[in-house]
């Protein structure tokens, strides 16, 4: 039989144990290392899963906006978006047939000199909207976003997206207008109306050179008025009283969102009488 070979560590541990009748004491972490080790895989841990969640219930928003039939129409205090987005109530409705510049874009007026033609049609477009207000919108499809897209109208009767395309704000969309809007194109070109008096690039040109991001990474400009509030809230994912924190939240799911009634089991018309 071979010979038995023993580490230099082994035969220290049992000259050890036998002097001391102890146990050689093994090297151990510093307690402040170990408290940033746990705090770190702490944190890691947390960090993956709001991050799962968040999927989780942006997916299923997505999916359920897909699937949910179009609702009939909408009124209401609409907030600008982008030159050719607004929202109301909490829904995103994109403007049938028409495409506006997109916020991030610049193009060259008459002289040559670079400006944000996208910022000053979604500021042109709050004006527009804040002088005859509600507007009321009738929707057509659904986009590959999930938003609503939709007809919209002051409550004077004026199209929006007429006017947005004759101002030289927007232009029409033949791939899904059928060149509705033709006509106003054609007119505010002649007159060099807004883009027209300069040069610009094709917004879905500009998107695909740029990257399409979509409706996730649109936030409400800086231009818009104050008084034009953005409400937060919206239909999608449905939400059970458990996961609402107010009661003016849970008495607009109530009046705004097709599973509302659900909130309110007495049918008193107050929903979630333990908020409110």
């Amino acid at each position: 039989m071979g010979k038995v070979h023993r580490y230099k560590g082994a035969d220290q541990a049992d000259l050890w144990r036998k002097r001391t009748g102890r146990r050689m004491p093994t090297r151990r972490l510093p307690r402040p290392f170990l408290g940033l080790l746990f705090l770190g895989v702490g944190t890691l841990a947390a960090t993956a899963t709001q991050f799962v969640i968040q999927s989780t219930a942006s997916l299923q928003a997505t999916v359920t906006n897909w699937t949910e039939p179009l609702p009939g129409s909408m009124e209401g205090r609409a907030s600008v978006i982008d030159g050719d987005t607004v929202e109301i109530a909490g829904q995103r409705i994109r403007f049938n047939g028409i495409d506006a510049l997109e916020s991030r874009q610049y193009c060259d007026d008459a002289k040559g000199f670079e400006y944000p033609c996208g910022r000053r049609a979604a500021d042109a477009l709050d004006t527009f909207l804040g002088a005859s207000r509600p507007l009321r919108c009738s929707f057509v499809d659904r986009d590959r976003f999930g938003r609503l897209v939709g007809d919209c109208k002051r409550a004077d009767g004026r199209g929006v997206q007429q006017w947005l395309v004759e101002q030289g704000l927007a232009l029409d969309w033949p791939k899904y207008s059928g060149g509705a809007y033709a006509g106003q194109q054609a007119s505010a070109k002649a007159a060099a109306r807004g883009i027209w008096s300069g040069s610009f690039q094709m917004p879905w040109e500009w998107r695909a050179e740029h990257g399409d991001q979509g409706p996730s990474a649109s936030k409400p400009l800086s231009l818009v008025s104050p008084n034009t509030l953005v409400q937060s809230w919206t239909c999608q994912p449905r939400r059970t009283c458990s996961q609402i924190s107010s009661c003016d939240q849970a008495q607009w799911y109530l009046a705004n969102c097709s599973w509302g009634r659900k909130l309110d089991r007495d049918g008193d018309g107050t929903a979630c009488e333990t908020l409110c």
